[in-house]
């Protein structure tokens, strides 16, 4: 299959996407602040540093997700819980995201956003919770509970 490809094709686009979300509220910030607009009587100087400082941090958490995609590709193992989890918040804000992009930006950036999602859900998918450790498990019949039969079907000496 094909989980590796499409792993390091999701790493890449998520820290373009970083860049650019980064590089979007950088100009944002820079716009709102040679405006000099106030909005209810915020100040404009607070408004465009905390759009600096969120179009950071989501960068940050892109560029993370990416970081695990890639981590993953190179590895070619799932990634853990910690990693798990946030791919999974990457893929439900791309969903939102997508949603809301349909009316406010158009259909391009609705399809980008669920190319992205789908990056992101199939590297999840393709991925399985460690497989090697469950087909590699002895069975000797004699579990826990005790009694079960040998894979040869005979029965066990009492």
């Amino acid at each position: 299959m094909a989980r590796r490809p499409v792993a390091w094709v999701g790493a890449i686009v998520l820290l373009v996407e970083a860049v650019g979300i980064a590089l979007l509220n950088w100009f944002l910030g820079l716009v709102v602040n040679k405006q000099d607009m106030s909005l209810a009587g915020l100040d404009p100087h607070a408004m465009s540093v905390s759009t600096w400082i969120a179009g950071g941090l989501f960068g940050l958490y892109l560029a993370l997700c990416a970081f695990i995609m890639l981590r993953a590709a190179i590895l070619d193992r799932a990634p853990g819980r910690f990693g798990r989890l946030l791919l999974i918040s990457a893929a439900v804000v791309h969903a939102l995201l997508g949603a809301f992009s349909v009316g406010l930006v158009g259909w391009p950036a609705f399809v980008f956003m669920m190319a992205v999602l789908g990056l992101i859900v199939l590297t999840l998918v393709a991925y399985d919770k460690k497989p090697d450790e469950v087909a590699d498990e002895p069975r000797t019949g004699t579990g826990a509970a005790g009694g079960g039969a040998p894979e040869n079907g005979a029965p066990q000496p009492a």
